[in-house]
């Protein structure tokens, strides 16, 4: 059987934080499916269109790769795919206790499905995409955090000077 798993977030936008996590878990994984969520709590500068093609252009080089997007459970998404595991980056341990959470529902709604945390690289620890939109909002340079395709797209959206 082949292994399948589904990497879940706003990804507004992906950063290289998200593409150290992606592409590590495309090495264990046969097929890895980049899911787009809409998360209600935030107000995403790109659309959800946006973000995928962002997503599909910053990782053409990594075969077993899907982009797609859900509005729901991520449960019913992975169900729909045949997906045996979720995996999900940890920056800190902050990170950890939120993710427990989400962990500990999704296996009541789906016992079969497992979470795999990859820690991020410790140089991207710091790292979000709040805070890249942040900079890129006032002009400043985030060509070390995020792919150059991303960087002129938030340059565009923020309508600022490199």
């Amino acid at each position: 059987m082949a292994s399948k798993a589904v990497c879940p977030g706003s990804f507004d936008p992906i950063t290289y934080g998200h593409l150290d996590i992606i592409s590590r878990g495309a090495k264990v994984f046969d097929e890895l499916h980049i899911v787009v969520l809409n998360n209600s709590s935030k107000e995403p500068a790109f659309s959800v269109e946006e973000r995928m093609e962002l997503i599909r252009s910053v990782t053409k080089d990594i075969p077993n790769i899907k982009v797609d997007s859900y509005r729901g459970l991520l449960v019913n998404y992975a169900r729909e795919v045949n997906a045996n595991a979720i995996i999900r980056g940890l920056r800190a341990v902050s990170d950890f206790e939120y993710e427990m959470q989400i962990t500990s529902m999704n296996r009541v709604l789906h016992e079969e499905l497992e979470t795999f945390f990859i820690m991020t690289n410790n140089q991207y620890s710091f790292l979000s995409s709040s805070i890249v939109k942040e900079v890129a909002h006032y002009g400043g340079d985030i060509s070390e955090l995020v792919p150059p395709q991303v960087e002129e797209a938030l340059v565009t959206k923020y309508n600022v000077k490199k």
